[in-house]
């Protein structure tokens, strides 16, 4: 469609095919700000006085699961983002395609749906290698900064905590045995790569220091032993988001 500007039989065909995959990327983005909001409202649960982060984690273990929930659909959902470049190409046509019709006059049902506003928000999004992690690093951080009476080692201390947990299971050949499938490694895996980023995004000096309360080179040999292919991902995730 692209090649052949004229050929309206090929513009309707692309148009048709990338419409439902734009609503597809809306409602994601849409997801992306609710995760936003039950992340921010999961640490406050997490991290509030009188208890300690670990003791809170002892308490509301349902609630630490659910963090480490939504840190495994993250690192997973950017994985997949970044092994399809079609996605952005998908949504640069759409844009030009409806950028184009406003110098027309012509207004398409699906703007009522993905507007040219939207649109940009949406692009902003997609544009990062990882959107998902990005959301959650800038929901922490916002966090952090939006409660400055809560001492900011309660946010790291409980995000190290969990990073500390993850480790042990991985390399503790008594636990490890319990995993009954590569699923369990993989989100043990992503949920301890998730923490450190966000540790690394909120902690004054980050996750590399000497000071930090994690252990990041027993982190980085728990990863190395695994198979290069499930954790590359992984290990590109520490490199490029810390």
């Amino acid at each position: 469609a692209i090649q052949n500007p004229n050929d309206i039989q090929l513009q309707e065909k692309a148009w048709n095919s990338v419409c439902p995959l734009v609503v597809r990327l809306k409602r994601f983005y849409e997801f992306s700000l609710r995760l936003e909001k039950a992340l921010q409202s999961l640490l406050e649960s997490l991290t509030c006085p009188p208890y300690t982060p670990t003791q809170h984690l002892e308490r509301e273990q349902a609630l630490a699961k659910e963090f480490a929930e939504i840190l495994h659909f993250t690192l997973r959902f950017d994985e997949l983002k970044m092994r399809n470049p079609a996605i952005q190409n998908d949504f640069s046509y759409y844009r030009r395609t409806i950028s184009r019709n406003r110098i027309n006059n012509m207004h398409l049902d699906i703007e009522n749906e993905v507007n040219n506003e939207m649109a940009n928000r949406m692009s902003l999004f997609y544009a990062e290698a990882t959107p998902m992690l990005k959301t959650l690093s800038n929901a922490t951080t916002s966090f952090v900064s939006d409660n400055k009476t809560l001492p900011i080692e309660n946010t790291t201390d409980c995000l190290s905590t969990m990073a500390s947990v993850c480790k042990v299971m991985l390399e503790t050949p008594e636990y490890r045995s319990r995993f009954t499938s590569e699923d369990t490694l993989m989100f043990c895996m992503r949920v301890m790569v998730g923490v450190i980023i966000l540790y690394d995004h909120v902690h004054p000096v980050g996750a590399f220091c000497k000071t930090s309360k994690i252990d990041m080179k027993g982190c980085i040999k728990v990863l190395k032993e695994q198979p290069p292919d499930s954790v590359e991902g992984l290990l590109n995730a520490l490199r490029y988001r810390t």
